[in-house]
C-alpha cells in the first residue's frame, strides 16, 4: 500500500513539474490580435493573431474578408485565410522584420484589368465589353512579407507590411450581360503572376 501512495505521490510531483516548465517556457511569449485600420472604412474586415514562439520568431495566422457582390460597379467578393511565419531583426513585435506567407483565397471580383470599356469581337462575331466581365474561382499564394513594427503603449502597436509574391490562379470568366463564360474553356482556366497580394496597417492589441 504505502509503495502505491509513494508512487502517486511521484507521479504528482512529476505532474507539477511538467506543469511548471511549461509554464516557464510559455511566459514572455506574446499573443496580439489585430484589424487592418485601412480596410474597415470601406466594409473589408481583415483580422488577425500573431503569437511569439521564441525571442525573435512569431507565427500568423489572418482572415480576410470583402463581402461585396458590387462595390463602386464592379463584383469584389474575396475571401482569404492566410499563415505566415515572422522574423524580427531586433526582437519579437518591435521594429523591421521579413516573413514566409502562405494563403489560400476564393473570390468573385473583376480584376482591375478590366474596369475599362474596351471591347474584343470573338470569332463567332460577339463582341465583349471588359465593363461587363469578371472572374469567379480560386487562387493559392506564396510570398514573402516585410514590415514594421511601432509600439505605441504597452499593449497596443502599429503594423506596416506588404507581402508580394506568386499567385496562381484557376477561375471561370463570364460576361455580366448574358450569363454566360467568355473564356472558352471547358473547365478552369489558369494563370500564374507575381503580385503584391497582401499589405495594410494593423491596429495590434496584446493579450498576455
Amino acid at each position: 500500500m504505502k509503495y502505491r501512495v509513494l508512487a502517486g505521490a511521484l507521479a504528482f510531483l512529476a505532474i507539477g513539474s511538467l506543469h511548471a516548465q511549461e509554464q516557464e517556457q510559455n511566459e514572455g511569449k506574446s499573443l496580439y490580435v489585430k484589424g487592418n485600420a485601412l480596410l474597415i472604412p470601406i466594409g473589408i474586415v481583415n483580422l488577425g493573431i500573431e503569437k511569439q514562439i521564441s525571442p525573435k520568431y512569431t507565427i500568423q495566422g489572418d482572415i480576410f474578408v470583402s463581402p461585396w457582390k458590387s462595390f463602386a460597379g464592379h463584383e469584389l467578393q474575396f475571401y482569404s485565410v492566410s499563415a505566415e511565419g515572422r522574423y524580427y531583426f531586433k526582437e519579437a513585435f518591435k521594429h523591421w522584420y521579413v516573413g514566409a506567407n502562405l494563403s489560400f483565397a476564393a473570390y468573385n471580383l473583376q480584376k482591375w484589368n478590366y474596369w475599362n470599356d474596351k471591347f474584343t469581337v470573338t470569332d463567332n462575331g460577339e463582341i465583349l465589353i471588359n465593363s461587363n466581365l469578371y472572374q469567379k474561382g480560386f487562387s493559392i499564394m506564396l510570398g514573402i512579407t516585410g514590415g514594421y513594427q511601432f509600439q505605441l503603449s504597452e499593449r497596443w502597436n502599429l503594423d506596416l507590411y506588404a507581402t508580394v509574391g506568386t499567385s496562381q490562379g484557376f477561375y471561370k470568366g463570364y460576361d455580366r450581360s448574358t450569363g454566360k463564360r467568355y473564356d472558352g474553356a471547358e473547365s478552369f482556366n489558369k494563370s500564374g503572376e507575381i503580385i503584391p497580394y497582401r499589405g495594410g496597417v494593423m491596429i495590434s492589441y496584446k493579450f498576455k
